[in-house]
């Protein structure tokens, strides 16, 4: 069957040089593999029902590529590695050695050097990452062209797992409101560095090489270094958290900036379908959003049931019930019931107010003049189209981050 599979995207038109190195499970639809100048070299296996490919692809040129239920957009260059259940918009590239996994997006034109690992990665437009990269629990913007983009080091490191076991940690790099316009200065996270998440980043920011980033940094145009430490030892606390009302509440704010970017991907980037490969690509986009949502929304959960925990720990150590810290988690705890009903219903029912409509209509009029083209579009709106769509979906950030952050 597999061998039949083959030949049938062949005959489809894409090129395989060496067909008998080539794996295509059962499952995969020929149709959705197009044959408009797509290349799938030798060692390479396809499989899942998901799986799209577009024109213009080309896979395993350094090495073999493993695609699991991918969808990989126009003019895509993925050279070796192995990927699974991520989404790539178009115009990307990704060197060999890759370990991409689910929950990833590339938007277009963001791309990646050999070695590096993504899971639960959102990168907009142009941002690019090195070599030696392991990235995930992330969301970067910044940039406005491949000349001037936001752009990770090789040999950097996002940390997203605590010694306490929880993975309450994705860390932003900008933000979403501002760096959907693709007007935002970039942000630069120098190599042999990394970041202790959670943190966030503004844009215009610069890590100095070497640096391990570990607190905020919110406000544009800052040099950040990160200092190492002197030699010590001292005893340490597990099952313990000191400071329970800042993770919960980056977590509110990340997952409320992943809510607003789900009505920009449904108002805004289902306006440029213009064909039944666009429009799966479109539906695989908004499903993997759907999956870091849903993804964080546990992490979150899986937290604050350690919360409880820690709570009975820091009140074996004597803790008093009235203090701060004790009030603090259990403020957490009660609270991530009615977060989890928040972002479920907003996910789901969002309406568009005055300024999401008025935006709209603004990009329907640019969408005329440059024919379904996102990032022309996108770039042609002139400031005062961009701020009122960023108002529109910091709005909607807002309404989630006022009821739900705690003191």
């Amino acid at each position: 069957m597999e061998n039949n599979l083959v030949q049938a995207v062949m005959e489809r038109g894409v090129r395989i040089p060496n067909p008998e190195s080539v794996y295509i499970s059962g499952d995969v639809n020929p149709e959705r593999i197009s044959g408009d100048n797509v290349t799938i070299y030798a060692g390479c296996k396809i499989v899942g029902s998901k799986s799209l490919i577009m024109k213009n692809c080309t896979l395993g040129y350094e090495a073999p590529v493993t695609l699991d239920n991918c969808m990989v957009g126009e003019s895509c260059r993925l050279d070796g590695g192995f990927f699974q259940g991520a989404v790539f918009a178009g115009g990307n590239t990704f060197g060999s050695g890759a370990h991409v996994r689910e929950g990833t997006i590339l938007e277009e034109e963001a791309n990646a050097a050999h070695t590096a690992g993504l899971k639960q990665t959102i990168l907009f437009p142009f941002v690019t990452l090195g070599s030696l990269i392991n990235f995930c629990d992330c969301l970067m913007a910044g940039g406005t062209s491949r000349k001037n983009h936001s752009e990770v080091g090789s040999s950097f490191i996002h940390f997203n797992y605590t010694p306490n076991q929880d993975k309450a940690t994705a860390s932003m790099m900008g933000n979403v409101h501002q760096g959907v316009m693709l007007r935002s200065k970039p942000i630069f996270l120098g190599g042999q560095g990394g970041i202790v998440g959670p943190v966030k980043i503004g844009f215009g920011c610069v890590s100095a090489a070497g640096s391990v980033i570990r607190r905020d940094e919110p406000g544009n145009d800052r040099l950040l270094l990160g200092g190492s430490f002197k030699d010590m030892s001292v005893p340490v606390h597990y099952r313990i958290y000191q400071k329970p009302a800042e993770i919960f509440n980056k977590s509110v704010h990340y997952i409320a900036a992943l809510v607003s970017l789900r009505q920009w991907y449904r108002h805004v980037r289902s306006r440029f379908v213009y064909d039944d490969f666009s429009k799966e690509l479109h539906k695989g986009m908004m499903l993997n959003l759907d999956a870091c949502i849903k993804e964080r929304i546990v992490r979150l959960g899986d937290f604050c049931e350690k919360l409880k925990t820690s709570k009975e720990n820091l009140l074996k150590k004597g803790r008093e019930r009235t203090s701060n810290i004790i009030l603090r988690h259990e403020k957490a705890i009660k609270q991530f019931q009615y977060a989890e009903k928040i972002f479920n219903r907003k996910s789901a029912d969002i309406q568009l107010n005055l300024e999401g409509r008025l935006f709209i209509e603004t990009v329907e009029k640019k969408i005329d003049v440059h024919s379904k083209n996102y990032i022309k579009t996108i770039q042609s709106l002139d400031r005062e189209g961009s701020e009122k769509g960023s108002r529109w979906l910091f709005d909607i950030e807002q309404s989630m981050t006022e009821k739900l952050t705690i003191a």
